[in-house]
């Protein structure tokens, strides 16, 4: 196994700590409630770390197995934060999968990701100037109800007409989402499971274990087995929000954005409201206690961190000042707060959800597959050799 002398300096370029901190002591392991005998994080991969076997920790699966709850890093006696560095190792992970070098450049350089952000934003803008709302007749924006006509930006152009054309937008920037993130998906299996030629896994296992990326994607159950309960339940409704949100505007722009007020308990409202609770309470909660810094887990924030938040955080106010404004018949409020807020929502699904934070949301379900596929696979072996 090839060894990289300068595998310790290059991690700190994801954020990772000093690694020469650690003695090797095992206290992070001892304390981890998810660390298990066929993972026994982080000690084993702050060690790799320390002796560069990058190889190695390219086809673990071990960083993405921790959810970061802080119990290892507030352990560790030589203070070298090892859950931080299994933040780092997903960072540095998720541009090691990336074959377009996107995430790299954006982990490890603030002018390539404020750039990238700023720069689809300016697009989107100047897509929208090119089709304000008309001034000639204001009030022929409101609908009967009196809200305002969301999808009358074009003089001349019906709103159904407006909305296709949004949602063909949608398609086929939700498609070009899922090559991106799909294809680093693939490379992420040929680097876990496909490089070892001895290890055989029959087809039938890739479907028998298929169950675990659904499951624990939709539950984040392994999250619970961290000390902090409500760590896990507000993430699982920033998740839950978001994903309901994501799916909403990208798949179902149509039904959810349309003309008509929907009362109060349509499913339209609901899940719009269910979706803004969620991310406003999580982002809140969470730069609140990194701005404080009061535990392990929030001592220590990646700039990525940090924008993923003001981003969910900013998609989520706007997307709701943009519903009372419009309910209420305000309607060049309604028109630029859409404007800031498609501004806002479109370079976040393009950057951060191919290449950057959001990334972890999608690897880390795929991961938890991987690693009950590879352990099904070991023991069938076992089972045949006997």
């Amino acid at each position: 196994m090839k060894i990289n002398p300068q595998f310790s300096l290059d991690i700190k370029k994801y954020g990772g700590m000093d690694l020469n901190a650690c003695f090797n002591c095992g206290s992070c392991t001892a304390i981890c409630p998810l660390s298990t005998a066929e993972s026994s994080f982080p000690r084993k991969m702050v060690r790799a770390s320390v002796l560069g076997l990058e190889d190695k920790i390219n086809c673990s699966l071990d960083p993405w197995l921790c959810f970061y709850c802080g119990e290892c890093s507030e352990t560790c006696p030589k203070e070298a934060d090892p859950g931080g560095l299994m933040m780092a190792l997903r960072r540095y992970l998720t541009s090691l999968y990336d074959w377009t070098g996107l995430s790299k450049k954006f982990y490890t350089s603030h002018a390539w990701e404020f750039g990238a952000i700023a720069l689809v934003s300016l697009l989107v803008i100047t897509l929208f100037a090119l089709f304000l709302p008309p001034t000639a007749d204001p009030t022929g924006l409101l609908n009967q109800e009196g809200g305002v006509k969301i999808n009358s930006f074009v003089e001349g152009m019906e709103g159904e007409q407006f909305v296709g054309i949004i949602d063909i937008g949608d398609w086929v920037m939700g498609g070009i989402i899922s090559l991106f993130l799909l294809s680093n998906i693939f490379n992420m299996f040929r680097k876990v499971l496909w490089r070892d030629k001895n290890l055989k896994i029959p087809l039938y296992l890739y479907l028998q274990e298929a169950w675990n990326l659904f499951f624990h994607f939709a539950t984040q159950i392994s999250f619970s087995k961290c000390r902090d309960k409500g760590y896990w339940v507000f993430h699982w409704l920033l998740m839950s929000g978001y994903t309901l949100m994501f799916t909403c505007i990208v798949i179902l722009l149509p039904w959810f954005q349309t003309e008509k007020v929907h009362p109060f308990f349509h499913p339209q409202r609901l899940i719009g409201y269910y979706a803004t609770f969620g991310i406003l309470l999580a982002t809140v909660l969470w730069s609140v206690q990194r701005l404080k810094k009061s535990q392990e887990k929030h001592r220590y924030s990646h700039i990525t961190d940090w924008l993923f938040l003001i981003l969910l955080f900013l998609t989520a106010l706007t997307g709701i000042l943009v519903h009372l404004f419009r309910i209420n018949g305000m309607i060049y409020p309604t028109y630029y707060t859409y404007v800031v807020h498609m501004a806002i929502l479109v370079p976040m699904l393009v950057i951060e959800v191919p290449f950057s934070k959001w990334t972890h949301l999608a690897y880390r379900p795929v991961a938890i597959y991987l690693h009950h596929l590879k352990n099904s696979a070991l023991e069938l072996a076992q089972k045949q050799q006997k």
